[in-house]
């Protein structure tokens, strides 16, 4: 199950270059020259993470490291407070020992100096060729002698659809977004939804422009371009613009019990979103118990076969930790370890950032609640058909939330999805102008 390479390491390279010598927050660690020694006597380590069941993984390490205890606080996902929990911890001085960080967060997270460089740690380096190589290049920003998470996840994207619905109103499973569209009409004929539009969560929507081979950031090695309003964003805009106008989707706040409801109620027929969303209609809509399956998701050309990648997380040691490796070693095992891959399959259904993980036997079996389909064999292709030069930029939460507000106003009727992604382009430029990162207007 190969998986494609999805950001550039020269990129990354420049944005840390770019981001963290305008800002001047320091290293965030002492780099691979630095200590990283084994702390005197037993250890409790603090690891936050929002992955259903990850107790269930942890669990095998503390049975198997009796000295090294980590303890597991849940809580929402990193957009939904997670990660503004971890920065009001950070400047108080009291974050955990580990956190559970997604990619496009990383830089982030980078430009704050949140994270701690773990590559002087016991085994952190010589890790490297365990992980899909782009995932490795996100933990590193590019930098020589610098680790600052171990990866967990990737985020291929495809389309989860009600099996049953299709084909008791004789619809065919659309393969292009035209065909996507038509659907749309005659299932809102039924009374249905064909999907729910995320108006916060605009992770996916930056999946969907990722799709079209559209960037939001790109740089030269001396400053930043943003462009949110290019012509790939705004034809996704423009599309899902039309289906709002026209009542084909709704509009329900993700992430919520309303939003599960219409999934469980069967009000919405499909979802495009990543691997692991699996977990959520799983969990979300119990009802809905083997009437699922996965299918690519819609193409914006006949025979086209390009996939989006929607998350992806990582494992960080977050900054002012006093166990560095210790949380390296958990870090590194939680993610490489076949048992905790599987437990974190089992209960979040994530799909590893590790190129062996991919082989476990747990990945090639059918999965109940989608009719016993192997639907991680669908997603390992849309693996290999992700665009590998997607660049995150250094301000990601701010244009979700920026962003996030726009469409929300454009949902309400006011303004539309184009003019939330202008709006975006004015306010990202001026976020990156006040943090002194070079950036052309």
């Amino acid at each position: 199950m190969a998986i494609s390479r999805i950001a550039r390491a020269g990129a990354l390279a420049a944005a840390a270059t770019l981001a963290l010598t305008a800002c001047s927050t320091g290293t965030g660690g002492d780099g691979a020259s630095g200590d990283c020694a084994p702390s005197d006597g037993p250890v409790e380590l603090d690891f936050t993470s929002w992955l259903p069941g990850i107790d269930e993984a942890v669990a095998i390490w503390n049975e198997e490291n009796p000295d090294i205890q980590v303890n597991v606080q849940t809580g929402p996902n990193g957009l939904g407070g997670t990660y503004q929990n971890f920065f009001n911890q950070l400047e108080a001085g009291n974050a955990p020992d580990l956190g559970q960080i997604e990619y496009d967060a990383m830089p982030n997270f980078r430009v704050q100096d949140g994270l701690e460089n773990i590559a002087a740690c016991e085994g952190i380096l010589e890790a490297e060729s365990q992980f899909v190589d782009w995932t490795w290049s996100q933990v590193t920003f590019g930098e020589e002698d610098a680790v600052y998470a171990i990866p967990q996840d990737t985020g291929p994207m495809a389309m989860f659809y009600r099996a049953d619905l299709f084909e008791a109103a004789g619809i065919e499973v659309p393969t292009t977004w035209e065909e996507y569209q038509a659907a749309a009409e005659v299932i809102r004929g039924e009374g249905g939804y064909i999907t729910n539009f995320s108006q916060s969560d605009i992770n996916q929507f930056a999946g969907f422009v990722w799709q079209t081979g559209g960037q939001w950031f790109s740089n030269d090695g001396d400053s930043w371009q943003v462009n949110l309003e290019g012509e790939e964003s705004l034809m996704v805009a423009e599309y899902w613009q039309g289906l709002l106008e026209n009542d084909l989707v709704s509009a329900n706040p993700p992430w919520t019990d309303e939003w599960n409801a219409a999934f469980n109620n069967s009000e919405v027929w499909t979802w495009v979103s990543a691997v692991w969303g699996a977990n959520t209609i799983l969990s979300g809509a119990p009802d809905t118990a083997g009437n699922w399956a996965v299918a690519p998701m819609p193409q914006w050309e006949e025979g086209a076969s390009a996939a989006g990648n929607w998350g992806g997380s990582t494992t960080a040691v977050l900054k002012g930790s006093e166990h560095p490796y210790e949380a390296a070693q958990f870090a590194l095992w939680l993610n490489t370890d076949a048992d905790a891959l599987t437990a974190m399959n089992r209960t979040a259904q994530i799909y590893p950032a590790t190129i062996e993980g991919a082989n476990l036997p747990v990945f090639a079996e059918g999965v109940e609640f989608y009719g016993g389909q192997e639907i991680y064999q669908v997603f390992a292709e849309a693996g290999t058909n992700v665009d590998p030069n997607f660049v995150w930029g250094p301000t990601m939460t701010q244009v979700y939330n920026d962003v996030a507000d726009g469409f929300s106003g454009a949902i309400s009727g006011s303004g539309t999805l184009m003019d939330a992604l202008t709006a975006g382009q004015q306010s990202t430029i001026a976020a990156l102008q006040a943090a002194s990162i070079p950036v052309q207007e």
